[in-house]
């Protein structure tokens, strides 16, 4: 059985694993292939800090929030296995900062010891009224996609360095099942008129002095357009910048002066930091992460695509929960095809 996964950042790829290491011992026939026109390093994913935190508000998607912890808890029970340090996987610290109150988040009974920031702290951050502070988990991009490719590489997946044009085009090769995960690129795919670029920008600075996250909220200009400050384990992440339908992927001038001037103004030492890198991106932004299946009729045969896509600025946060939940929908069109036999497939 062939499967066909579009997109090779953090959704195609661990949707890839997840299927992979699920069903491979139950159908020795599984094919599993993953077509891109972009591969890590130069995907969306490497660029985002990755930073494991939803947005502050969830918009009431208690489905989102349960694939975010989904994720969580499954990178946690990684934290000490030797892989953690290849993954780009850690624990940090740190601060979300408001200037009025907010409500708390969905999440924070997920991370580890929320709690509000006291007087004291906040007199570190002048002009911020109210705050947190928690533990979450860095998963950097960059170190995580080619230790998900090695992995899928390993347990012989193919890699096709192509632009896919069409769900008919693998159809017709023979392909049996598509998995649309090519976040930006869905809408080129199929329509989707709820997708829309949420442009970022940041600066990559060497700061070591600086330990902890830093990221602050602007409830009337909305998620991301205040600055934030995410260390990493070589470089620190400098950014405060999201332009709904913006689609340009070129650093701009304007942006670089508006995040250096936000971030060095709320840690007046990174005045002193060196500029290594810059990056700007697209966020596939949606109301709600699509997920789900959809059989389409070719001819005289019924083909099935999972889709899995519009995962925002969180797609590192809610990866695996939503690969887990994919394969779920994979194991379904199995048990319909019949090809697991009886007994049906496990309960995943």
């Amino acid at each position: 059985m062939r499967v066909a996964v579009i997109g090779a950042g953090v959704i195609g790829l661990s949707s890839a694993l997840c299927i992979q290491e699920q069903f491979q011992s139950l159908l020795p026939s599984l094919q599993l292939e993953i077509y891109a026109d972009h591969f890590t390093p130069n995907t969306t994913s490497d660029g985002a800090a990755g930073l494991w935190q939803p947005y502050v508000s969830d918009r009431g998607n208690l489905q989102e929030t349960l694939w975010n912890k989904e994720t969580f808890d499954h990178l946690l029970g990684q934290l000490h296995s030797p892989a953690a340090k290849e993954m780009g996987l850690f624990l940090i610290s740190g601060y979300n900062l408001f200037r009025e109150p907010p409500p708390d988040p969905s999440w924070k009974n997920i991370v580890l010891g929320f709690r509000h920031l006291t007087p004291k702290e906040l007199e570190l951050f002048p002009g911020y009224s109210h705050g947190w502070f928690n533990t979450a988990l860095m998963l950097e991009g960059r170190s995580y996609l080619p230790w998900l490719t090695n992995r899928l590489t390993q347990r012989g997946v193919k890699f096709f360095h192509k632009k896919v044009e069409s769900f008919q085009e693998l159809f017709s090769q023979g392909v049996d099942v598509v998995l649309n995960c090519s976040g930006m690129r869905s809408g080129e795919l199929q329509p989707d008129p709820e997708l829309q670029p949420g442009r970022g920008q940041i600066i990559r600075v060497l700061a070591p002095w600086v330990k902890h996250f830093i990221i602050t909220h602007d409830l009337k200009s909305g998620i991301y357009n205040s600055p934030y400050v995410i260390p990493g384990s070589e470089f620190t992440v400098l950014g405060g910048v999201y332009q709904h339908g913006n689609w340009s992927e070129e650093n701009s001038a304007k942006d670089h002066k508006s995040i250096w001037d936000s971030c060095c103004q709320l840690l007046p030492a990174l005045q002193k930091a060196k500029i290594v890198g810059e990056w700007s991106g697209l966020r596939p932004a949606r109301p709600s992460v699509r997920l789900e299946r959809e059989s389409i009729r070719l001819g005289n045969r019924q083909a099935e695509v999972i889709h899995n896509y519009g995962h925002g600025g969180f797609g590192l946060t809610i990866h695996w929960g939503c690969a887990m939940a994919a394969a779920r929908l994979f194991g379904t069109i199995l048990q319909e095809k019949q090809q697991l036999g009886t007994p049906p497939g496990p309960r995943l």
